[in-house]
C-alpha cells in the first residue's frame, strides 16, 4: 500500500494568515469539541500523530492546512461547543468559520463529524441546516461507532438519513471508528469524488 503523502502547510486563527496554495481543492473536518476530529484525521492518512489529541476538549483553536498528496487540503477546523473561553473569544471563533465557509473559493467538501453514542445537538442540527441553506457539500460522519451496538448503529442511522433526507448537498452519511478504520474507505471515496468533481465544475 503506497503511503499518503502529508504536509503542514501551516495553522493560524484565518486562511489569511497561512501560506498556502490556493489552487488545491480542500476538504473541510468541523464538528463538536470532542467529537473524535484529531482521531479521524489521523487514521484517514494512515498518521499516528498529524493533528494533536487532547483530553480537554477545546484544544485546536486555529485553523490547520494539511496538503494530502499533492492532491487537495484538509482543512481541520476549530470544534464548537465545550473550550473554556470568553463569549467573545467563542464568537469570534465561529466568524471566522462561517467566514471561511462561505467565501472560500477551493472549498469542496465539509466533513461535518457528529457522535454517534448521543442524538445530534442544536449545534449539529444547526450547522447541517446552514450547510444547506448556503449549498455546500456535505458528508455526516458519524464517529465512535466502535461502541455501539448493531441496533444502536441501525437506530442512528435512520435517525440522521431522516434529517438529512431532503437536503439536497449531502453526499452522505459514513460510520466511522477510528479504532476499527471501519469507514475510511467510504469516506476517502467521497472526498476525491468530490474534489474531482469541483475541478470539472470550473
Amino acid at each position: 500500500m503506497k503511503p499518503i503523502q502529508v504536509e503542514l502547510i501551516g495553522c493560524g486563527p484565518s486562511p489569511e494568515h497561512v501560506a498556502i496554495a490556493r489552487f488545491y481543492p480542500e476538504i473541510a473536518f468541523a464538528g463538536r469539541s470532542n467529537v473524535g476530529k484529531s482521531s479521524l484525521l489521523n487514521t484517514l492518512v494512515r498518521r499516528k500523530k498529524l493533528a494533536a489529541i487532547s483530553s480537554k476538549p477545546g484544544k485546536t483553536r486555529l485553523m490547520c492546512f494539511y496538503l494530502v498528496d499533492n492532491r487537495f487540503v484538509f482543512v481541520d477546523l476549530p470544534g464548537f461547543g465545550y473550550a473554556k473561553v470568553s463569549k467573545e473569544t467563542r464568537w469570534l471563533w465561529s466568524r471566522r468559520i462561517e467566514q471561511y465557509l462561505l467565501h472560500r473559493s477551493r472549498l469542496r467538501l465539509v466533513c461535518y463529524l457528529v457522535d454517534s453514542r448521543h442524538d445530534p445537538t442544536r449545534i449539529d442540527l444547526g450547522m447541517l441546516e446552514w450547510l444547506e441553506l448556503h449549498q455546500k457539500p456535505f458528508v455526516v460522519v458519524l464517529t465512535k461507532v466502535d461502541k455501539l451496538s448493531a441496533q444502536q448503529r441501525a437506530e442512528r442511522q435512520q435517525q440522521i438519513e431522516h434529517l438529512v433526507q431532503h437536503c439536497q448537498f449531502v453526499r452522505g452519511i459514513v460510520l466511522y471508528s477510528s479504532k476499527t478504520g471501519e469507514g475510511r474507505q467510504m469516506l476517502w471515496r467521497i472526498i476525491q469524488e468530490q474534489a474531482q468533481n469541483g475541478e470539472h465544475n470550473e
